[in-house]
């Protein structure tokens, strides 16, 4: 017994380690004396000296003191701010390693949670970026003052520290033109900045996005109170210095929450909407309508659920979780029928005007479960060929993995934020199911995110 005792490490203690893998936050991890350890900031294959940090149920956390073995895709961190504000966690790794190593969590997930077929699927290499950086079409960033200078940025790493980031390497460089101006507005206007622990104060959060197909900017001020000192100066000096800003909103959130928009929008100045595009299709987007935060790689995303679809103009598609329609309109023109539904009921409405300004007179939406809908629909007579899910991280419902083997639609097409939930349904499904390829999409380079499209083909007798 006291051997196991010895073995298990101690706050503070100082111990080295082989790095084995990285986690799926993006974390190195290492095993010492059978007792595993995870160490942010660090690569597989590199040997490190680290000093425990905390101690936890099976595990320990630690952080990086030296570095005695380099691995070769290592690189030094190009933002100034990476350490502090956690928000890229592999930015010290070169992008090819970077891509090789988000295909290794996609392999990692299917071994631990697919034992029985892990060894015999194809994996594909991950699809990355020409170009990783300034990818992101929307900042939402906390307004705080420091030493009396308006700052925005993210709260930093495990504490309540704001760090200012409102020059950040991955978002649009539009985006940061706009925050920059807007603080130094706020500023100059002495416009009052929200304190989180007195809870004072009128501005609270910068909300920027641009559609990166037009270039028209909507800028979302979000306030504790609808109203605020110096508000129309606020507009007219925005519009004065930021021409490519042509929709001015302000959102209202009185309340005690790390939740950035209250129920309360208002129009400002210029448009409600600005004009985006993807591929062929066109959005209108409102202050607070979802919409992917990386067209590009969103673009080849799609594509790549077109090809697993493997459409032939006959097929009876279902896009469940479908959201405001993306997918499922992506697919449109070469499916017979699309219906989609989600239990959210503004996205269906979003869903239904995006597919009338299209003009596509074969799709259907709903609000509602799947696991609802589908087997209302199936009793009807209406059978789908292809099912095209796209679930949020927790994964599939069960009950919708449950229908979907009753259903048996010829191929399923799964669309993926986490490899973990990923590999856990597939293993559910793999009884009726064949694994065809997994293919990993880099949609937020220097993240640990990694995205899949996976291909499920009905087996034979089934």
């Amino acid at each position: 017994m006291e051997t196991t005792q010895e073995s298990k490490l101690q706050m503070g203690q100082t111990f080295p380690v082989t790095i084995k893998r990285l986690g799926i936050n993006g974390e190195g991890v290492g095993y010492f004396k059978r007792q595993v350890v995870f160490i942010p900031g660090v690569l597989p294959g590199e040997e490190v000296v680290a000093e425990v940090t905390a101690i936890k149920k099976g595990f320990a956390e630690a952080k990086v003191k030296r570095i005695r073995k380099q691995s070769p895709q290592r690189v030094a961190p190009p933002c100034p701010v990476h350490e502090q504000c956690g928000g890229c966690q592999l930015q010290h790794i070169s992008y090819e390693g970077q891509l090789e190593q988000k295909r290794d969590i996609v392999v990692q997930a299917f071994e631990r949670y697919t034992k029985q077929i892990a060894h015999k699927l194809d994996i594909r290499p991950t699809i990355g970026m020409e170009d990783p950086w300034h990818y992101r079409n929307k900042s939402q960033l906390q307004v705080g003052i420091d030493n009396r200078r308006v700052i925005a940025g993210l709260y930093g790493l495990n504490s309540h520290e704001l760090v200012d980031i409102s020059d950040c390497m991955i978002q649009h460089k539009a985006t940061n033109e706009v925050t920059q101006k807007v603080k130094q507005i706020l500023e100059n206007l002495g416009i009052s900045i929200y304190n989180e622990k007195k809870h004072k104060g009128a501005v609270r959060t910068i909300v920027t996005r641009i559609a990166v197909r037009t270039g028209e900017i909507q800028l979302v001020l979000v306030t504790a109170r609808e109203d605020f000192p110096r508000k129309d100066q606020f507009v007219k000096q925005v519009q004065t210095a930021l021409p490519q800003v042509k929709s001015i909103m302000q959102n209202i959130n009185g309340e005690r929450t790390s939740i950035i928009f209250g129920d309360e929008t208002f129009r400002l100045a210029g448009k409600e909407f600005i004009q985006e595009a993807l591929g062929d299709l066109k959005f209108e987007l409102s202050a607070r309508a979802f919409f992917q935060l990386n067209p590009t790689q969103t673009v080849k995303l799609y594509d790549e659920v077109k090809q697993a679809a493997k459409l032939t103009g006959k097929e009876k598609v279902v896009d469940a979780y479908c959201g405001v329609g993306t997918i499922g309109l992506w697919l449109a023109n070469e499916a017979a029928e699309v219906r989609g539904m989600d239990i959210i009921e503004e996205a269906i409405e979003d869903a239904k005007k995006n597919a009338k300004q299209h003009g596509f007179l074969n799709t259907m939406y709903v609000t509602g479960k799947a696991e609802q809908v589908l087997p209302k629909w199936v009793k009807e007579g209406w059978k789908p060929d292809i099912i095209v899910v796209d679930p949020p991280r927790t994964g599939c419902d069960d009950m919708l993995l449950n229908t979907i083997l009753k259903v048996k639609p010829k191929r399923v097409v799964y669309v993926s934020c986490n490899p973990s939930t990923l590999a856990k349904d597939v293993a559910k499904l793999i009884g009726d199911y064949e694994v065809s390829y997994v293919q990993p999409v880099d949609m937020f380079p220097h993240t640990a995110h990694v995205e899949c499209v996976l291909q499920l083909i009905l087996k034979k007798g089934n």
